[in-house]
């Protein structure tokens, strides 16, 4: 990935004021792309957007993806080169108590995207992410390659292997049909994302960060399933990869990706509690007391789940820069600085620099 080449350019972001949003709306915005967003309200409070000030980073228009016209009239009014969709509803256990939204806005809020993508002649190029629960899974040991099948057991899951399958339909039906195949449009899947800045129900470094709030201890679920945790800036930096070689070559590159941690980085949920106790430590921040509780009777949630990146190594050159050990150290040392009221802005965008270094 070259930040030169995001210099100038004019993104297009659906969901900038969630948290992975967020960080990718910092990152350009340091790269000195001219970033619009198209979002809801940030999704929680205290959030990544407000902490970080971004409202200084992006301009910003209020609006809901299930709004067909209304994010059809941006798109057009901000003629961007390249857009990244994150909009969604992101929990896999709200998907359960609101299904209908869930398809609402995960499947058609995606079908809305890129139906007013492929009606503005400057987009290059359409990265849609959707999410590592989009395979049908098996609770098999080896890594889901991208041209395994689409699935999904619980209404999230199901939602974003839907996704998957609209996005792959506009591919062929419009974009593919491109006369001079100048426009790609790509997925991107991602694992369990880490991260300072994240304050979402239902997941666990926020738990955590309640807890320690509240000086009281945190119940984890499923404390022996197996997730593929990976610090958030490794996600984007593969978004970011794909999105510039889409704008660069168009189709050779539309099509889905992978992009998850190593393999020696899986770990159960009770062994990422351990390290990120450690790791809370080291910051000077006193330990969580950690409850671990097999929950009779919950909505089913997959106990092994793991990706294979050999395509994005091989095809990209892209690998997982960052272990589990740094990211925890990393998202400690944010929520560290939330706690003690420190320039969360400033310390973003160093946590941004340090990754830009790693090689």
């Amino acid at each position: 990935m070259s930040s030169n080449f995001w210099r100038d350019k004019r993104v297009f972001i659906t969901g900038h004021t969630g948290f992975k949003g967020s960080w990718l709306t910092l990152w350009l915005h340091r790269m000195g792309a001219k970033v619009s967003g198209y979002s809801l309200p940030a999704p929680t409070s205290p959030s990544l957007f407000h902490l970080a000030r971004l409202q200084n980073c992006v301009q910003t228009t209020t609006g809901d993806v299930r709004d067909l016209k209304h994010l059809s009239d941006t798109l057009a009014a901000v003629q961007p080169e390249i857009v990244f969709h994150l909009a969604a509803q992101p929990l896999v256990r709200e998907a359960y108590s609101t299904p209908i939204d869930t398809f609402a806005t995960n499947v058609m809020g995606t079908a809305h995207l890129l139906e007013a993508a492929r009606n503005v002649p400057s987009v290059r190029s359409v990265i849609v992410v959707t999410s590592d629960k989009c395979y049908e899974n098996r609770e098999w040991l080896w890594g889901y390659r991208e041209d395994d099948p689409m699935g999904g057991h619980d209404p999230y899951s199901s939602s974003k292997g839907a996704a998957e399958l609209v996005t792959s339909a506009y591919r062929r039906s419009y974009f593919a049909k491109d006369p001079e195949g100048q426009t790609g449009i790509a997925t991107v899947r991602a694992g369990n994302v880490i991260g300072g800045g994240d304050f979402a129900g239902d997941r666990l470094i926020p738990d955590f960060v309640r807890a320690l709030e509240k000086e009281e201890p945190v119940s984890i679920r499923n404390p022996h399933a197996v997730r593929p945790w990976q610090f958030v800036l490794e996600p984007l930096s593969g978004y970011l990869l794909v999105a510039q070689r889409l704008y660069e070559t168009g189709q050779p590159y539309a099509e889905g990706w992978n992009f998850g941690p190593a393999d020696t980085d899986l770990q159960t949920v009770s062994q990422l509690c351990a390290t990120f106790n450690h790791s809370l430590q080291k910051n000077d921040v006193k330990p969580v007391e950690v409850l671990l509780e097999e929950q009779a009777n919950a909505p089913h949630e997959a106990a092994f789940l793991r990706l294979d990146i050999s395509k994005a190594r091989q095809r990209l050159d892209w690998i997982p820069k960052m272990e589990l050990y740094t990211a925890l150290e990393l998202t400690a040392q944010w929520y560290s600085g939330y706690l003690n009221n420190e320039d969360l802005r400033t310390l973003s965008e160093n946590q941004i620099e340090f990754y830009q270094s790693l090689t």
